[in-house]
């Protein structure tokens, strides 16, 4: 039988090493689990996943010219859980509050009816950045005693 990437096959842990499983697959092959691919979360020592002589359903990820494997536990997992799974909820609107209070004398912008081009955004980005710094620099400016002072 021959080893196809994207094929879904199932093998035995056959050995594990601190970097990962091996696995016997059908047909007399043997392949890699590498360490990465065992789980969704950290896996600090495969050991805590998986032990000698278990069966589990591998992905082919690749397969190098000179005959080793490379298969992912993670990846059939997530394709199992992704087939289960309910659509997706139609995506949430949000309102931006702004944090700062409003104040005299404040403009809102006028937004226009067309889309936004890269420039707008830009300039409006450099705009707001350059208000920002202002306002820091006037609270910070109260906190020392104002500019031009100096420390005695």
């Amino acid at each position: 039988m021959a080893i196809e990437v994207g094929a879904v096959v199932e093998g035995v842990v056959s050995g594990i090493t601190n970097f990962g499983a091996f696995v016997s697959l059908p047909g007399g092959g043997t392949g890699l689990v590498h360490i990465s691919e065992v789980a969704d979360a950290y896996v600090k020592d495969v050991k805590d996943y998986l032990k000698e002589h278990d069966k589990v359903k591998v992905k082919v990820i690749n397969v190098d010219p000179k005959g080793k494997i490379g298969l992912s536990i993670k990846q059939v997992k997530a394709a199992e859980n992704s087939a289960v799974r309910q659509p997706p909820p139609p995506p949430r609107t949000f309102v931006r509050k702004d944090r700062a209070p409003a104040r005299s004398g404040f403009v809102a912008p006028v937004r226009s009816a067309g889309p936004e081009t890269f420039e707008d955004k830009l300039s409006r980005f450099i705009k707001e950045s350059e208000q920002k710094q202002l306002e820091f620099r006037r609270s910070t400016d109260a906190k020392r005693g104002g500019r031009g002072t100096g420390r005695n």
